[in-house]
């Protein structure tokens, strides 16, 4: 299953409150060993995000030059 931004927001909001406990978006209930895991946890949730993200960085222009 894809992590979703409801997955990021709940280890967001355990890392906020000090808790090691986070439900996923389908209702599984996470408790992580370590403040260190709940980050790595994060850090692997953000980059499964950002490689699925269909919004470019920045926008491509393609410029025609009909000069001869």
């Amino acid at each position: 299953m894809p992590f979703t931004q409801t997955d990021l927001d709940a280890i967001n909001a355990a890392l906020a409150s000090g808790e090691l406990s986070a439900r996923s978006s389908d209702g599984k209930q996470i408790t992580y060993r370590s403040v260190d895991e709940l980050l790595k946890a994060k850090g692997v949730v953000e980059a499964e995000l950002a490689s699925t993200s269909s919004v470019r960085p920045y926008p491509r222009y393609q410029v025609a030059d009909f000069s001869d």
